[in-house]
């Protein structure tokens, strides 16, 4: 799609909401204050008409199409998008061609706007670059993946990083208001209190999310007969949807609920328990991240050394969450949900850490054994790979204190090969 932003004529009421409602211009760009405020110098730069170029990194509904549509309009430059998806070398070409054309005849900048320009393999990549380098296009990469693992290091070294977040309720809140005052429509006329807030919050911080439902409520609306009431509840919502709207406060009591019947399924080896709470939280809105970030803890906490590759797997799940994204990866969070919740279970180190950091504040800084020390310092060392087993009886403890035993394996999983190995080295 390739559009000059100041001559093309569009009418705007045959168009879907989010389109409608579009900021046009970088103060109406709602939700991303931490760089777009006069505090903010990559808004200043932007603000005063240098342009850059950008990767901008975030969820879906997020604004990132929207801004790249303002800056253009602030640059008045002229504005060329494709979609990695079905865009090819054929067609960046060209595109930065016309840009480099555009540049030597009218003297006019081209911003072009690459959306999930992660899709690109590396040689299409490698395709922007010297127009890039030469300034004959200023890109502007959309991408909802993490820049590192899908853009190649020489784009990425020309482009500064842009990380977009999730809209908060009170950005969402705005987006709503400015929807239904588009339509000339009153908002609380439409839907009651209750039923805007769920609105909100099943958004989970996805503008194009919100304005899809809105667009169908205010459609109803134009089209009420006297049978219809208005303003709309949950219940009459959820009619019109064809779908049960959830209702997950991820501020309140839902949240902290939710999250602990969850741990607790897995600890109790509740495989399907687990699910459910982690489902309902995900199609709640709550964040991925969060909820994986426990199951690092419950790694640790409630599995331990029964199954070491309990932690392996969870942190491997928040690198796949963090490179893939929603909705995709629920299905690695799925499968490590599973492994957590039907793994052998022990909190023997856990208990083991928190016995060692007591005994510590309590004693305080002993005096570390000479053996022990740094070899420049230390003498008679024994070195255990030099003996039978690669162990050998020697003092590992501050002369002032008494050996203290913090760790008692269970007999449980991997553990109980662990505890049966201290025996025999020692026997």
């Amino acid at each position: 799609m390739s559009q000059d932003l100041f001559t093309a004529s569009i009418d705007l009421t045959t168009l879907p909401l989010a389109e409608r409602i579009r900021p046009q211009n970088l103060e109406e760009v709602l939700g991303q204050n931490h760089f777009l405020s006069e505090k903010s110098a990559l808004y200043r730069i932007l603000k005063s008409q240098q342009p850059l170029n950008l990767v901008f990194w975030g969820p879906p509904g997020t604004g990132k199409t929207s801004l790249a549509m303002s800056l253009a309009h602030n640059l008045k430059a002229h504005f060329v998008q494709l979609n990695a998806v079905d865009a090819g070398v054929k067609d960046l070409k060209l595109a930065c061609e016309e840009g480099r054309n555009r540049k030597l005849q009218y003297q006019q900048k081209t911003l072009l706007f690459v959306d999930e320009i992660h899709r690109f393999n590396k040689s299409q990549q490698d395709v922007l670059l010297p127009y890039v380098e030469k300034g004959d296009i200023y890109l502007i990469g959309a991408t909802t993946e993490y820049p590192s693992y899908e853009l190649n290091k020489a784009l990425l070294s020309r482009c500064q990083v842009v990380e977009f977040r999730k809209l908060n309720t009170q950005a969402l809140r705005q987006i709503a208001i400015k929807a239904a005052q588009d339509l000339k429509y009153n908002l609380a006329e439409i839907l009651t209190d209750d039923t805007l807030s769920l609105l909100l919050d099943s958004a989970d911080g996805d503008a194009r999310r919100l304005l899809n439902i809105l667009d169908t409520v205010f459609k109803f609306y134009a089209v009420k007969t006297s049978e219809d009431s208005f303003p709309l509840t949950v219940e009459q919502l959820e009619t019109l949807m064809g779908r049960k709207v959830i209702s997950y406060d991820k501020k309140s009591d839902q949240h902290y609920d939710c999250i602990s019947a969850f741990i607790k399924s897995m600890r109790g080896s509740d495989p399907d328990a687990a699910l459910y709470y982690c489902a309902r939280m995900l199609e709640g809105g709550e964040d991925p991240i969060f909820i994986v970030r426990r199951m690092i803890i419950f790694a640790s906490e409630d599995i331990g050394n029964a199954d070491p590759r309990a932690l392996l797997l969870a942190t491997s799940c928040l690198q796949a969450v963090e490179s893939i994204g929603m909705p995709e990866a629920r299905i690695n969070i799925g499968q490590v949900v599973v492994y957590l919740a039907s793994a052998p279970k022990s909190n023997r180190s856990y208990l083991a850490m928190d016995a060692a950091l007591e005994y510590v504040r309590k004693t305080g800084t002993a005096e570390i054994p000479v053996h022990l020390r740094s070899a420049q310092k230390g003498q008679g060392y024994q070195y255990p790979h030099n003996f039978p087993k690669a162990f050998v009886q020697q003092n590992y403890w501050p002369p002032q204190l008494k050996k203290e035993k913090f760790y008692d394996p269970a007999a449980i999983g991997f553990e109980k090969n662990m505890s049966e190995y201290l025996k025999w080295i020692k026997e």
